[in-house]
């Protein structure tokens, strides 16, 4: 498939156009015109870059990307050669942030929910359809311990676990993948059992103990990890193309 057909597809699938980012999403870094053979992955990092070297890939379909707001304009050190070596073996790198995230079946949060088994039922930003927290409830209520143990089954990681104030059944749970803390107020006004995100911050732990909410910090990477997958797949399966997905690891 051309490269300029590839993102009209992904662009027709994910609507970037609707999400106010902190990117710019889509084809940001032009490779070879014709697009076969797809790694994917969650950060566009020169390891990943390799890989997809090495796999002889025509494209890297990522999460993480560049040209973030805020960051140095300038093409140099590790942003050069990570831009380098994508040209000079002609691969082209698209990359979806938000859009990959609040995606109703393929994103990081429907895909979370599904590893978790959660129903999801809403967006928490009222007014607001394309929320990037979410929340749901779970078929039975589990407590702190059960739920923590289950992110550590389901993300191949042990998450930190605040619940010192939490109910002792968890039956509601919102989320936010990535870095999502900040969202642990909205959902305990909502009168959630608990939230789950990837990052922690030193003020979230006061927040959860005094609103009476657990909170669970499971790590950026491990959570968005099976967004991209499971994009990758879909096109694999609906459009021919082959597509491998490579996790760099990263324990944050």
């Amino acid at each position: 498939m051309n490269q300029l057909k590839l993102e009209t597809l992904l662009n027709e699938l994910l609507s970037p156009h609707l999400i106010k980012d902190y990117c710019p999403n889509g084809l940001q870094v032009e490779g070879k015109a014709e697009v076969k053979t797809i790694i994917t992955g969650v950060t566009a990092s020169q390891a990943l870059v390799d890989r997809a070297i090495e796999e002889k890939a025509d494209a890297l379909l990522v999460h993480h990307g560049y040209f973030w707001k805020g960051e140095p304009s300038e093409i140099r050190g590790m942003k050069y050669r990570r831009i380098k070596a994508l040209i000079e073996n002609g691969i082209n790198l698209y990359a979806y942030h938000l859009p990959l995230d609040v995606h109703p079946t393929l994103g990081n949060n429907a895909q979370l929910a599904k590893l978790l088994d959660i129903e999801m039922l809403g967006g928490l930003e009222a007014g607001n359809p394309n929320s990037v927290s979410v929340f749901g409830q779970f078929a039975e209520p589990l407590s702190g311990d059960e739920l923590a143990a289950r992110l550590s089954i389901a993300l191949h990681r042990e998450p930190l676990h605040i619940g010192d104030t939490g109910p002792a059944e968890i039956k509601t749970v919102g989320w936010c993948t990535g870095g999502g803390q900040d969202f642990l107020e909205l959902a305990a006004q909502k009168g959630l059992d608990a939230f789950i995100s990837g990052e922690i911050s030193e003020r979230t732990v006061h927040t959860a103990r005094e609103l009476g909410i657990h909170y669970f910090s499971a790590g950026h990477h491990a959570t968005e990890r099976y967004g991209v997958k499971a994009l990758g797949e879909y096109l694999a399966a609906n459009h021919g193309f082959d597509v491998t997905f490579i996790d760099i690891d990263n324990p944050v």
